[in-house]
């Protein structure tokens, strides 16, 4: 393990004086890959903060180009890039915001051929997709390989968040047995909604990976932004469910 350098320990100074945090979480950090699915308004803020939190790797997977309705939320984005593909300005923004952060742009969907290659390279995986199609295939690589996975996403102002251990929470098909009716392509969205919750998305993966703290294990939190109501629930493990039933203890 290599020692933090000055400019590190300068830098994440002011999180390593969090109580359990210190220097051990931030080399924890610094040797973490994370993969991001869905760079937009939520998942490229996540990973905006993982960035300047000092996680080692990133692994940006979103397919599409910029469009104009985009600019209210990504904030990794600048309005000459519409047009381009998104994920390649989020790998330029996030390398100037942080040059010691290692970027791999992949201007791809999540797909069933290339799930298994992107979760065998990460750590821990932010499932922030615009889709069930993509969340699912997600889910069942990360219960097939034994990565965690932080599962966030939104409708409106409501929104939700999670974090599934393979054998030890529910994982995605648990919770959602059958998918929300959810149009995720023209939604109506504030910035801020996506933001703050892409703040809690990257909170919980540091979480994991420090364990500084409890991430959200086996609880399911439920937030309307509209009226700032905030819930906790207990998902169902179901030992019978088609994707992690064989995994669980």
């Amino acid at each position: 393990m290599l020692n933090l350098t000055p400019t590190e320990i300068e830098t994440y100074h002011r999180q390593m004086m969090l109580p359990n945090f210190g220097e051990a979480g931030q080399q924890k950090l610094r040797q973490a890959t994370v993969l991001v699915t869905g760079v937009g308004g939520l998942g490229g803020t996540a990973a905006l903060y993982l960035a300047v939190a000092g996680v080692g790797r990133l692994i940006l997977v979103r397919g599409g180009d910029l469009r104009q309705d985009d600019m209210n939320r990504q904030i990794l984005m600048t309005d000459d890039w519409v047009g381009k593909p998104r994920v390649i300005k989020a790998k330029e923004t996030l390398s100037a915001i942080n040059p010691n952060v290692e970027i791999e742009a992949i201007p791809e969907y999540v797909t069933p051929e290339n799930v298994d290659s992107l979760v065998l390279q990460a750590d821990l995986a932010l499932d922030c997709a615009h889709n069930f199609e993509e969340r699912d295939l997600l889910n069942a690589a990360c219960v097939r390989w034994r990565k965690p996975m932080v599962e966030a996403a939104m409708n409106g102002m409501e929104a939700y968040l999670t974090t599934i251990i393979p054998g030890k929470t529910p994982c995605l098909s648990c919770i959602f047995p059958e998918k929300p009716d959810w149009d995720r392509r023209s939604f109506g969205v504030l910035g801020a909604v996506s933001g703050t919750l892409a703040c809690l998305t990257a909170l919980e993966a540091i979480k994991v990976i420090t364990g500084f703290e409890k991430p959200l294990l086996s609880e399911f939190l439920t937030m309307d932004l509209g009226r700032l109501n905030f819930a906790k629930r207990r998902p169902y493990h179901d030992p019978n469910c088609p994707v992690c039933g064989n995994h669980s203890h």
